[in-house]
């Protein structure tokens, strides 16, 4: 008995392939929606706590990475453009402001000679501003978790390594007057936020340390304090005998109460302080101060022979490039140069008759070191 053969319906279409079902385009980043039946739990890759969150932004809108990394580019834009634009402008108030004379002083003060007159003459100043924006970043730091937003003195002493924050007390050490070596303490002890607790963890023995070691340090004045006292100098004391007191309390946090208004002030009030100070650093001149003596060949009376005060610019053969200090370019043949003596400018002068031991309080520690092995030698008569 034999089964009849299956059938399919659709006769002769039977052999062809089955009709392609139309899709629609999906976008990559499309996701299926999940239907989630009534009564049961949605998947776990869809819970999300409460307490995560997107990183905070700052108001500006940048994460912190980005705060820090645009802090770092201003900083080392001001520390490298500030000492540029300054030498420039030296060039220009040196010459009067005379087109030509400036043009004669960029085609002979190179740029080697001229950065490195800008770093001898402006050493102190540039160690002053990192001095202050180290000491008054670091409290800002300290006490920055009670600021809405982080002042930026605080977000350059974040980004600064130690090391430079360190060479720049160095450099202060070494370029500041002695009279002012004192003040480094409690900018010393703001920038790294030193405690006295730091010392000993009993008080009593901290205060023994701290008395022991500030008596020291009057002893070592006793006979600049005792000068002081005599002629009647009170600020040479005041700065003596003040800033050590301040570095015990200068650390910490600040209340929020006083931060507020001292991060804007504060950085302010050092902006203004460096445009002030920068007024004479800009106005050095950039050639040593000079006397040259000239006269005819064959002269020799006393009212034949000229004496022009000014800077030397260049030097050829045929002849010398004066740049009078009263203004103007003199050529002076050199077979007319009789003679030539360097002289000190009225800031060299100084104004306290202070030392302390064998220092001027108005030296600094390598101007100190630098008189011991050449002395002072008189001022030249022409120079007056």
């Amino acid at each position: 008995m034999s089964t009849a053969p299956a059938t399919t319906s659709g006769g002769s279409d039977a052999g062809r392939p089955p009709p392609s079902v139309p899709r629609t385009a999906v976008p990559p980043t499309a996701t299926p929606p999940t239907v989630t039946p009534a009564g049961s739990t949605p998947p776990a890759e869809q819970l999300v706590p409460a307490s995560v969150s997107t990183p905070a932004r700052g108001d500006s809108g940048w994460d912190p990475a980005e705060r820090r990394a645009r802090a770092s580019q201003s900083f080392w834009t001001a520390v490298v453009g500030v000492p540029a634009i300054f030498s420039v402008l030296r060039l220009g108030i040196e010459a009067g402001g005379e087109l030509q004379t400036t043009l004669l002083l960029v085609a002979n003060v190179g740029p080697v000679n001229l950065l490195a007159g800008f770093l001898t003459t402006a050493a102190r100043l540039l160690s002053t501003v990192l001095v202050a924006v180290f000491a008054l970043g670091g409290v800002l730091v300290a006490s920055g978790h009670r600021l809405a937003r982080r002042p930026l003195f605080a977000r350059w002493t974040e980004i600064t390594p130690g090391w430079f924050v360190a060479a720049s007390f160095l450099m202060a050490l070494v370029t500041w007057p002695m009279l002012y070596l004192p003040l480094l303490l409690p900018a010393f002890a703001a920038a790294f936020q030193l405690r006295p607790e730091r010392l000993h963890e009993r008080p009593a023995v901290r205060a023994l340390i701290v008395v022991a070691a500030y008596a020291g340090y009057l002893w070592l004045l006793v006979p600049t304090l005792r000068d002081a006292w005599r002629q009647a100098e009170a600020l040479p004391i005041v700065l003596l005998v003040v800033p050590p007191l301040l570095a015990l309390f200068v650390a910490g946090p600040l209340p929020r109460m006083v931060i507020r208004p001292l991060a804007p002030v504060t950085q302010l009030a050092v902006l203004v302080v460096l445009v002030w100070a920068a007024l004479p650093v800009i106005s050095t001149p950039v050639l040593p101060l000079t006397v040259t003596t000239v006269g005819e060949p064959g002269a020799t009376a006393a009212g034949a022979t000229e004496e022009i005060r000014g800077h030397v610019v260049t030097t050829d053969d045929v002849n010398m490039v004066i740049l009078q200090e009263r203004g103007g370019v003199r050529y002076v043949p050199v077979d007319q140069v009789r003679g030539q003596v360097l002289c000190p400018s009225e800031e060299e002068l100084p104004r306290y008759r202070l030392r302390i031991h064998d220092f001027h309080v108005e030296d600094s520690l390598l101007e100190g070191l630098g008189r011991r092995v050449r002395p002072v030698h008189r001022v030249d008569a022409a120079c007056r």
